[in-house]
């Protein structure tokens, strides 16, 4: 049985397209990209060079050169579909855009190819449904950077064929993700309905003046987060109850219960908040400064991967 993908193919090589590639080439597979920008696509190999070369430098990877003479650059989707046996679409996240998308390389892949989609949100049955071999589609979404994080949201739709969710969970675990399966759609998957209420939170925070951003963001970074890294929410609280979860629950349930009640009418992010948290951010980091802090929290993250690997690697020992 297969356990990793020989030919992968990258629809959409944004951000998001340009890390699967690179993890995928890391793991041995030969890589074609595509993108339907000719201006993203004279841009790739200077960003995949990039990439790959941080990795080298954060010790979370060897011979990148080899992993860099496995990427192709296609100029069309048909050169880099042919032969692929698993396809990562990363187009722009609107449901014509994926579905026409779809439905090309739908009419181009073999009848065994397995297609996964990087949608944030959006499920599979929401632009597939017209697509041809449309049975080889699921969602594979994964968090961002894909390089760095190893998570990956598996969802079937209601006519992914049965084999395609198992065959891609091994290849994905065998280099190295932490796929986790979604048993069947819902808005949002697992992480950002997960991350949706935690923002709607934050959001609702600010607007009532409870805290400023900067103070709601530190008691994430410098508080949940720090546990978050490496546990989630139940083996949190399991382990914050001298008698585990059950006990935390009959301690803290009815403070929930009382925070959830109170935001049983929650408000949309309206215009004005909206402008003003992006004023307050702004005076943060001015707009033309996000290039340079998002290559800073690519390199915290991958120090923290890279320690979370040593750690791991002792707990076995």
């Amino acid at each position: 049985m297969k356990e990793t993908f020989e030919h992968v193919a990258i629809a959409g090589a944004g951000l998001v397209g340009c890390g699967w590639a690179v993890q995928f080439a890391l793991a041995g597979s030969e890589v074609t990209l595509y993108d339907e920008r000719a201006e993203t696509r004279q841009s790739l190999p200077s960003r995949l060079h990039v990439m790959l070369d941080d990795l080298e430098k954060a010790g979370l990877a060897k011979n990148t050169q080899d992993a860099f003479s496995r990427l192709r650059i296609c100029h069309t989707l048909e050169n880099a579909l042919d032969g692929a046996d698993y396809v990562q679409e990363s187009v722009f996240e609107r449901v014509e855009v994926k579905a026409e998308v779809a439905r090309r390389i739908g009419a181009l892949i073999s009848s065994q190819a397995i297609v996964g989609s990087s949608s944030s949100g959006i499920p599979a049955s929401a632009f597939t449904q017209d697509a041809p071999n449309r049975e080889r589609f699921l969602i594979s979404h994964p968090v961002n950077p894909p390089h760095l994080a190893p998570v990956v949201e598996l969802v079937p739709a209601p006519w992914t064929a049965p084999d395609a969710v198992p065959t891609v969970r091994r290849a994905l675990a065998a280099i190295g993700k932490v796929p986790v399966e979604v048993k069947r759609e819902i808005d949002g998957f697992i992480l950002n309905r997960l991350q949706g209420a935690l923002l709607n939170e934050a959001w609702a925070l600010y607007e009532e003046g409870y805290a400023s951003i900067q103070d709601i963001d530190a008691t994430v970074a410098h508080g949940l987060g720090l546990r978050w890294a490496f546990m989630g929410p139940f083996e949190t609280i399991d382990l914050n109850a001298p008698g585990g979860l059950a006990d935390y629950a009959e301690r803290l349930a009815p403070l929930y219960h009382g925070i959830a009640l109170s935001r049983t009418q929650p408000r949309s992010w309206s215009a004005d908040l909206i402008r003003r948290v992006s004023e307050e951010r702004r005076q943060a980091l001015p707009l033309d400064g996000i290039p340079a802090r998002t290559r800073w929290r690519d390199r915290r993250l991958a120090a923290l991967v890279g320690h979370l690997r040593a750690q791991e690697r002792s707990d076995e020992n």
